[in-house]
């Protein structure tokens, strides 16, 4: 085992092992080979099925090898289980569908290539059993980014490494709390379940790098598929070059498989998340999504023209407030962790001010015909969601060591930043 594995995955990952344990209920997954802790000890025999005394012997246990290179699913996810996959999603009434189809027969070629590592099939069976939603959302990204390669004209190396990164994006959610995870979470995440899954990239980047012989390039996607062009994103912020093209491609995918899980799950509120930030996504690949909602029935608005009317105003409203309030939060503090937390929100805030003027919705007068109406619907929502997420990564900059009267100042700007987005 490498330093890097070793520090990783030395020891069992409590909600990993959780996970293939309830798998190995209705799955068969036996060790691969004999299992040894750091000492020598052997812990468990090969060929002999998983069970809750493996988990009890491997408590706290440094082990020679990660579990995950020693256990096997016998009758687990194979190339079969995703083409019948796929071919739900092609078949099914989703906004997705309308996306896949015109694909779908060129990426139901490409699955039965697809090489499933063994570790990796490992975490999809115990996924597909244990979590099913989370392995639906493996399915979706994975049919979603072969979609969008096939419709930028990639070859069919291109388009297999993009499938590859779709269905893999996740695999770092198995190793924090199920309730933490996407899947699983609202789009009003507290901030707790924001802490927990913001690491989970970078552990799917560890996991695939270190454990499986994936292109380099695969891992790298999966690290940067919450990455942000405008540095917004995480886990680390970064920006414009910095991620890399498969990233850019896993991170829309991800961003509009979001809106998917949402209350109105409309290609046309897809485009408009995708776009209503200037900067935060690659055009190219948004291009392709935008296209596909044009083709698309016009959106019909829930509310009256004059109750919308009445939401731009409390949209402005809460934009010029939320601005106005880090800035004389960073009048009030020199601490340099709340004084870089400020930076970060006052530039995001900035970003959501500009995609609000740059929308043309701003003005009552835009609101000419019904199709307008609901579009302000959607970056109205988008809008206060994204308010929310300022909130969450403000806190998550500032980190947990701040001054009584630092925390009090986040603790009050985090809560007018939360009363906007309500």
């Amino acid at each position: 085992m490498t330093q890097a594995a070793q520090a990783a995955f030395g020891t069992a990952n409590p909600h990993a092992l959780a996970t293939i344990l309830e798998a190995s209920q209705t799955k068969t997954i036996i060790a691969s080979r004999d299992i040894f802790d750091l000492s020598g000890t052997k812990l468990w025999a090969r060929d002999q099925p998983v069970s809750a005394s493996l988990q009890r012997k491997l408590l706290d246990r440094q082990l020679r090898n990660p579990l995950e290179s020693c256990l096997m699913a016998e009758d687990g996810v194979t190339t079969q289980t995703l083409q019948q996959g796929l071919q739900q999603l092609v078949d099914g009434t989703t906004p997705l569908a309308a996306l896949l189809r015109p694909h779908a027969a060129r990426i139901a070629h490409e699955v039965p290539q697809l090489p499933l590592h063994s570790v990796v099939q490992l975490l999809l069976t115990a996924g597909q059993a244990s979590r099913p939603e989370g392995f639906d959302h493996a399915m979706q990204g994975m049919a979603l980014a072969g979609a969008l390669m096939c419709a930028q004209g990639g070859s069919t190396a291109e388009l297999r490494v993009a499938m590859l990164c779709g269905l893999l994006h996740d695999l770092g959610e198995m190793y924090i709390a199920p309730h933490h995870g996407e899947a699983d979470a609202d789009r009003a995440m507290d901030f707790q379940s924001y802490q927990h899954l913001v690491v989970h990239p970078h552990v799917g980047q560890l996991l695939v790098a270190q454990l499986t012989n994936y292109p380099a390039a695969i891992a790298r996607a999966i690290g940067e598929h919450h990455e942000r062009l405008d540095g917004s994103g995480y886990p680390h912020g970064l920006q414009r070059e910095a991620v890399s093209p498969l990233g850019r491609l896993v991170a829309v995918t991800e961003a509009a498989l979001a809106v998917l899980r949402g209350e109105r799950p409309w290609l046309a509120r897809i485009s408009v998340a995708l776009r209503v930030v200037p900067g935060e996504f690659d055009l190219g690949w948004v291009g392709r999504i935008a296209e596909a909602a044009r083709a698309e029935p016009e959106l019909h608005p829930a509310l009256k023209t004059a109750d919308v009317r009445m939401r731009l105003a409390r949209l402005d409203a809460a934009l010029k407030s939320a601005l106005d309030g880090v800035a004389e939060a960073r009048r009030e503090t020199t601490a340099p962790a709340l004084v870089e937390a400020l930076g970060l929100a006052q530039h995001l805030l900035g970003r959501l001010r500009t995609g609000w003027y740059a929308s043309g919705l701003w003005s009552a007068d835009a609101l000419a015909n019904a199709s307008d109406t609901a579009e302000v619907e959607a970056v109205e929502d988008e809008l206060f969601f994204r308010l929310q997420g300022i909130e969450r990564a403000m806190r998550l900059r500032a980190g947990n060591t701040l001054a009584a009267a630092d925390a009090a100042l986040l603790d009050r700007l985090c809560g007018d930043l939360q009363a906007y987005a309500r």
